[in-house]
């Protein structure tokens, strides 16, 4: 069905032209807003001729080009009707002048802090650099100094492992010795090379030391008159009697009877 051809007079308007065809073509308002989306009190009043529920032209002139396709109609000259009772669509505004606006206007331009931090590294790199340069050109000992630039500086002597002297272990020195008290008996027992089991007793039987002494450990054991030692693991211990120390004490493994007394320890 096509319209817009016939006189004015018998030309109907937009909404009875839209209603005509969906009757002709068998289809519900129900159907229709189904169809288009268009709210069924909207394709009612838009059939009255009643735009105000549109919301504005612009939807009025999308809801008669939806309802007219619904409907197998030509929307262009129903639009171009719409417009005609309606004032005509508005002249769109240019835009060239608020392009060209924004054109002419400019930001001040603000400064590159990363470019400035860049410089100032690069300056402060060159100048530690040239000043290390410099340094090592003023210096005569060196390699550089004496004009041979493939010049190595001499190795350190090295020393033979065999030419290489252990240090020597401390004695006790006579103040050590003399500062033990003259009136008693004193040993020191230290588990040097391995663990060791001690036992000592005063002149009486009384114990006064008694386990098991592991590597490392030392232990000193005073009395007035007397001590009875017994160590296990002789060879294994560093015996000191009365500040000084008792050169052998026994072999690993076997278990000596010792008694020291005041005084030197070969006295005892």
């Amino acid at each position: 069905m096509s319209i817009g051809n016939s006189p004015e007079a018998d030309r109907p308007s937009v909404g009875a032209a839209l209603q005509k065809a969906r009757i002709g073509a068998g289809l519900t308002v129900e159907e229709v807003s189904t169809t288009t989306r268009v709210r069924i009190p909207i394709v009612h009043a838009i059939e009255q001729d009643d735009f105000s529920r549109c919301g504005g032209d612009v939807y009025a002139r999308g809801h008669i080009r939806a309802l007219a396709r619904a409907v197998s109609l030509d929307p262009r000259p129903l639009i171009d009707q719409f417009d005609a009772e309606h004032g005509g669509r508005p002249a769109p505004t240019p835009a060239a002048p608020l392009f060209e606006a924004e054109r002419i206007r400019s930001e001040p331009r603000r400064p590159n802090w990363t470019a400035a931090m860049v410089a100032a590294i690069v300056a402060v790199v060159g100048f530690v650099g040239f000043t290390l340069f410099t340094g090592n050109g003023k210096s005569g000992g060196g390699p550089v100094a004496s004009g041979d630039a493939n010049a190595k500086p001499a190795p350190a002597p090295t020393r033979h492992p065999s030419t290489i002297k252990p240090p020597l272990k401390p004695e006790p020195s006579d103040s050590a010795v003399a500062g033990l008290p003259k009136d008693k008996v004193t040993i020191k027992v230290t588990a040097r090379d391995g663990q060791s089991w001690i036992s000592a007793k005063d002149a009486n039987g009384k114990l006064l030391e008694d386990g098991l002494l592991k590597k490392g450990e030392s232990k000193t054991i005073t009395d007035k008159e007397r001590i009875d030692l017994v160590l296990g693991n002789a060879g294994a211990v560093q015996l000191y009697v009365n500040g000084k120390e008792v050169k052998r004490v026994g072999d690993k493994g076997t278990v000596e009877r010792l008694s020291y007394t005041r005084g030197d320890p070969q006295a005892g």
